[in-house]
């Protein structure tokens, strides 16, 4: 938001410069994230005077040049050749001297001496376009006879320099959202440094006319609109607006249109309250109905689209049609044009739900629907219409033709909250003078009603649609007090708190720290996506998915059901920015609906949190010292399974099963009592072609919160290094290819529990010499015993044990 200084200035008594005033803003929440200059005119006219001519002849070299002397009271006059056919001896005229820089739209030149067909030239006379005072070249510039030589034209046109303010306005923050509002918190600050008041202008003197042309006012949906206001103006002139005018609202980057527009814009950024204004003559029957039209109406708009309403859309309506979407956006035909001479100016508050949605549903941003959707001062309306009436007035004529029609039904009431010092003191941290206190509320318009032990009554303005509790007041007061006058205490208090076992946090930055280590980036995805990925979806089903209500995008309009989607996109991102060798992981929640009979709405929904594992491209960057060897399966799986040594799940008690998820090619499963720990695999190229990505991409996604159960169940114990050496034996065994590996690695642990410490497959062969469908394993055991040497009669029984195991339970022959 845009707010300028000049402008504050009308409004609040200061002689802040702009960098005290924007550190003030920014301390009492107006964060003040830019500070940008404006000119009225580009360049501010720097380098151009006001002259005389002294002389004009004929150019002996050119037909259509003249060349003259001006003086613009220096020492000497100065020699310009000029080209205008209207320049003249006499006249006073703006000059433009050496070095003076002028700008002709985006392109700029600067003022040279120079010697045009041999005679030498000066400066420049300059035409109104040439100083950005209007679009005419027909001639030079000639001033009234009363101008002053030597008087820089910047004071002469009377050019405006400003400073502009962008402040980052929070959505709670509404009351700021104007050059008045904003006036209103600065006044606040500065009088607990002294006398400052804020000046809104007058509106004393406002009166109807005559009675000629009254509109009536119906209100048919009253929970849409708490309060309709308006009258009528006759006789008006619309026409281009007055310099003053165009320069305010230039300021803050609104483009002036006509002097109707522009003042219900102006006051609109003066008072934060949104105007509109209707050609009184297109309203039939006399009647605004206020009210919501049945689903699917058509309605044209000011930017010439047809809309398809909402029965939820609030419109302006005449006896027979909608005008406006009430609000938001003006139609097509009700507006105010040049022939227009009749005007009817609404002023309201619309429900700031209503105003939201609709704002959403049609996807337009309005100055009028940011503050609306967020709350504007139900008491400022009628004080905005009678200010922009009489702005109206004064600029494009007219009379004021009918008093001013206002219904409010069902009136918005203050806040009414109670305020504990001793809260007060609890929450800021230090004890706060009573009188600074009170002092501090008067000036933020906080009326108190009553005191009590201690405790004051109060009654908060409307327009602070933020401030509805106790810790709201508390947070005002701090605001204004200023949070740098809250000393650093010499104390910590502090809580014991129970933590709960393992520590989730902790768990996260114990893997991010390892998979970071492992050269993988984090990323972060949106909980937002788009609905079309889970359309005649396999594994994440449509019905499952939770449906935002007002979607900022049909890109965004459901939740997450799975990271998969999000890591896709960014493995796209980067791949298209030639960055193809990634290994990627996240945290993130998934989003589910799930269908229960429950009273409770929630319960129809369910949450959970996942990590999730993207690698493709190759192992390791090219280099002269590695093979330039691509990402593979087992790769990924190495991955997984640091994992979950590092959080201490051992691979024991975990059954490896194929994964049944549809996007993968090939996949496994790891499973703890039948609930799926991780599952991870190869991506099909049907899922990753869709995301563009012409590379294998291998996928993992882990259950956090089954990890988390399977921690607490492991108990960390310690033990001291073993003194007798450890044992290798090795096995080759002739399997059917059907038995995986971790089918052997279960029957081992379970067939040696005591001696038995590691289990390694160093090697695969396949081949028709040993058998169709056969393979070989060639597998290494490891055995220790803590308490004595190991004896070979020992390890040869313990090697006959596994070999008798796996014969019968696997079908396996030693080779």
């Amino acid at each position: 938001m845009k707010i300028s200084y000049n402008w504050l200035k009308e409004y609040v008594k200061t002689n802040l410069n702009p960098e005290e005033m924007a550190v003030i803003l920014t301390d009492i929440g107006l964060e003040v994230e830019g500070v940008g200059s404006f000119q009225s005119v580009k360049g501010g006219l720097e380098g151009v005077v006001i002259g005389k001519v002294k002389t004009s002849e004929k150019h002996p070299n050119a037909d259509k040049l003249t060349i003259t002397t001006v003086d613009i009271g220096s020492e000497k006059y100065l020699s310009i050749v000029c080209g205008a056919p209207n320049v003249a001896a006499g006249q006073k005229v703006p000059i433009a001297i050496i070095g003076a820089t002028l700008y002709s739209g985006n392109k700029e030149f600067v003022i040279k001496r120079t010697k045009i067909r041999g005679e030498l030239s000066e400066g420049m006379i300059c035409a109104e376009d040439e100083l950005g005072l209007g679009v005419s070249h027909e001639g030079i510039m000639v001033l009234d006879e009363t101008a002053k030589i030597g008087t820089p034209a910047k004071d002469y046109f009377k050019i405006e320099s400003d400073t502009i303010f962008e402040i980052g306005l929070t959505p709670n923050r509404i009351d700021g959202g104007s050059h008045y509002g904003v006036a209103r918190d600065l006044s606040a600050f500065l009088k607990q440094k002294g006398d400052s008041s804020v000046v809104k202008p007058s509106v004393d003197n406002f009166k109807a006319d005559n009675h000629d042309l009254p509109i009536e006012v119906e209100i048919e949906n009253q929970e849409a609109c708490s309060r309709y206001s308006g009258l009528t103006i006759q006789g008006i002139n619309v026409k281009p607006s007055p310099f003053w005018l165009q320069n305010r609202l230039k300021s803050i980057g609104l483009v002036p249109v006509n002097n109707i527009v522009d003042i219900t814009n102006y006051v609109l950024h003066e008072t934060g309250q949104p105007l509109h204004a209707f050609d009184a003559d297109k309203i039939t029957g006399n009647k605004i109905i206020v009210k919501t039209l049945t689903k699917g109406s058509k309605f044209i708009s000011l930017d010439e689209v047809e809309r398809k309403l909402h029965p939820d859309d609030l419109m302006i309506c005449n006896k027979e049609n909608g005008m406006c979407i009430a609000g938001v956006f003006g139609g097509i035909d009700s507006g105010v044009k040049t022939g227009t001479q009749n005007i009817f100016l609404e002023s309201a508050y619309f429900n700031p739900v209503y105003i939201r949605k609709t704002a959403k549903r049609h996807a337009l941003n309005t100055d009028a629907s940011f503050r609306f959707e967020r709350g504007v001062d139900p008491d400022m309306i009628i004080y905005a219409l009678k200010r922009a009436a009489l702005l109206i007035k004064e600029i494009a004529g007219g009379k004021i033709s009918s008093d001013i029609v206002d219904q409010y039904p069902s009136p918005i009431n203050n806040h009414i909250v109670e305020l504990s010092y001793k809260n007060l003191t609890r929450l800021v941290g230090k004890k706060i003078d009573a009188e600074i206190v009170k002092k501090i509320l008067s000036a933020l318009e906080i009326k108190i009603t009553g005191e009590k032990d201690d405790i004051l009554s109060l009654e908060v303005p409307a327009y602070r649609v933020d401030v509805t509790r106790e810790a709201d007041v508390i947070e005002e007061i701090l605001r204004i007090y200023g949070y740098n006058n809250i000393e650093i205490s010499d104390k910590i208090v502090s809580t014991i708190s129970a933590i709960p076992k393992p520590d989730k946090e902790k768990i996260r930055n114990k893997v991010s720290d390892l998979l970071t280590s492992q050269g993988f980036f984090e990323i972060m995805c949106n909980s937002l996506t788009s609905y079309d990925y889970y359309k005649d979806n396999h594994d994440f089903h449509e019905q499952n998915a939770v449906k935002l209500l007002n979607p900022l995008s049909s890109d965004l309009n459901v939740m997450c059901q799975t990271l998969l989607y999000g890591g896709l996109e960014s493995v796209s991102y980067n791949i298209n920015r030639q960055i193809n060798n990634l290994k990627l992981f996240e945290f993130g929640n998934c989003y589910y609906m799930v269908k229960k009979d429950s009273d409770n709405k929630l319960d129809n929904y369910c949450e959970r949190e996942h990590l999730a594992l993207f690698i493709t491209g190759q192992k390791n960057e090219p280099g002269w010292t590695s093979q330039n060897k691509p990402t593979d399966f087992f790769h990924l799986k190495s991955y997984i399974e640091r994992i979950l040594k590092r959080t201490g799940i051992t691979t024991k008690n975990i059954e490896s099963v194929p994964s049944g998820a549809h996007y993968f090619s090939e996949g496994l499963k790891y499973l703890a009592s039948d609930k799926t720990i991780v599952e991870f695999g190869q991506l099909k190229p049907t899922i990753t072609r869709n995301f563009d990505i012409d590379q294998n991409v291998y996928y993992g996604i882990f259950s956090l919160d089954i990890m988390l159960n399977l921690m607490v169940k492991n108990d960390i114990s310690f033990s001291e290094i073993p003194r007798l050496p450890e044992v290798k034996r090795d096995l080759a065994l002739l399997l059917d290819k059907s038995v995986s590996f971790s089918q052997i690695e279960k029957l081992a642990w379970k067939t040696e529990k005591k001696l038995l410490k590691k289990i390694n497959l160093f090697d695969v062969f396949e081949d028709q010499k040993i058998g169709k469908n056969k393979k070989s394993y060639a597998i290494s055991f490891y055995l220790q015993d803590t308490e004595k040497t190991l004896t070979d009669k020992r390890i040869d029984k313990t090697m006959q044990n596994f070999i008798r195991t796996f014969e019968k339970e696997l079908g396996a022959k030693i080779r």
